[in-house]
């Protein structure tokens, strides 16, 4: 075990009791509850992003995350939610990250991380397992490393493909080393399904959607997908504490699995499940779209269906998160003509605009983000402006993940 100084501790519920300061632990912990910090949502890997088979037994994963809230202790959340097999971890660690895009750790941060206060855990197929808290400050924004050391990788992986961050794996158990000079990058998060914050009056915004909100064309570790740029609005403004929870998954659809299971399946553990979510964000539905009529045309009759379908099953997400007292809103779907993939054609438009319409309406969301109308060329409204288009004509490029994070309303979120 590395040595030196670990986190600064602070007092937490049960100590202030003992303190004599008269506040029940109950009273503090309904005041300081636990919140989302940070989140990825989890799939099945296809063989392109799943683990390579040298790195699936004995092997240490560490990987960077970046939590958008701070708070007075923290808790990990490791996920077999895809395997086939329990899923044992023998050890892990959590430390402050030298940089985004490093393996190494500031030594005197290192914590190992316990379950029922032993370092191992056995993780069953489908579950996700919380580690135990750890009471330790951290900040919004802080670069934080957690190290997995894994004897034998269930066959069946579960992660989360488009990280747009880079992880590293070596083999062996090296989760207490500080650097890992021979370890192997890998821009995929494996495992990890979120950080949990107490933290005193704050609250999570989810975004669920695709690759968009999963940040195809933003920069690796650059921390620059949309939701990124609003959770940094959110840290400087006076809307209240509140984390930005990325749930997008690359190639997602509303209604049927493709890249990862559909966004009504997973509505339960990517949203209602985590604690202290606040507000939903929304944007789902161009690749049920486009894989619609990516190989043959269908008839008007499956087109009208299939906007029946996203909208009802809008309605359907809606109304699953009022009953968790949570704030849902639609955003609408950008433009995507010319994209080669999809090649979609006037008729795949006019179900755009048809969902659009939907989403738009009054009483359908509690609120619409308008996305559509600021990404969207003035000269062409069909296809995306070209000044945010990465090259694919479907996904933006920096430039235009600022501008969408820019154009949500932060009154919104309060």
């Amino acid at each position: 075990m590395v040595t030196g100084r670990p986190f600064t501790r602070v007092l937490i519920p049960a100590a202030l009791v003992t303190a004599g300061l008269g506040v029940s632990a109950p009273a503090l912990a309904a005041a300081c509850p636990w919140v989302s910090a940070w989140g990825s949502s989890q799939m099945l890997p296809d063989a392109d992003n799943a683990l390579p088979a040298e790195a699936t037994r004995d092997v240490t994963l560490r990987q960077i995350v970046r939590p958008s809230i701070g708070g007075t202790g923290l808790r990990v959340r490791l996920s077999n939610a895809f395997g086939d097999t329990p899923l044992v971890i023998e050890a892990a660690t959590l430390a402050r990250a030298r940089a985004a895009d490093k393996a190494g750790i500031d030594a005197r941060s290192l914590t190992p991380l316990r379950f029922s206060g032993k370092a191992r855990v056995v993780i069953p197929p489908g579950a996700d397992w919380l580690s135990d808290p750890l009471d330790l400050p951290v900040r919004a924004f802080e670069d934080l490393a957690v190290s997995l050391h894994v004897q034998a990788m269930p066959q069946r992986q579960t992660a989360h493909p488009g990280s747009r961050a880079t992880s590293y794996w070596i083999a062996g158990d090296h989760v207490a080393d500080a650097e890992l000079a021979a370890a192997k990058p890998i821009d995929h998060w494996y495992l990890l399904s979120g950080i949990e914050a107490r933290a005193c009056g704050a609250g999570a915004v989810v975004a669920l959607g695709d690759s968009i909100t999963d940040g195809r064309g933003s920069t690796t570790n650059g921390n620059d997908r949309w939701t990124d740029v609003l959770a940094r609005r959110l840290a400087g403004s006076s809307a209240g504490r509140r984390a930005v929870i990325n749930q997008g998954i690359g190639g997602n659809r509303v209604l049927l699995d493709g890249l990862g299971p559909n966004a009504m399946a997973r509505l339960d553990r990517d949203v209602l499940a985590l604690p202290g979510v606040t507000h939903l964000i929304v944007l789902e539905g161009i690749n049920d779209l486009g894989v619609l009529t990516r190989d043959h045309p269908v008839s008007a009759a499956e087109h009208a269906a299939k906007v029946e379908q996203i909208t009802g099953a809008y309605g359907q997400i809606v109304a699953r998160a009022h009953a968790k007292g949570i704030k849902v809103y639609g955003a609408t779907l950008l433009p995507f003509m010319g994209m080669d993939y999809y090649h979609p054609g006037a008729v795949n438009e006019a179900d755009r605009q048809a969902i659009n319409a939907w989403i738009r309406a009054p009483g359908n969301f509690d609120a619409v983000i308008d996305f559509d109308k600021v990404m969207r060329d003035p000269a062409r409204p069909d296809r995306l402006n070209p000044a945010y288009d990465v090259g694919d004509a479907i996904h933006p490029n920096p430039a235009g993940y600022k501008a969408m994070g820019e154009a949500i309303p932060l009154d919104l979120l309060r």
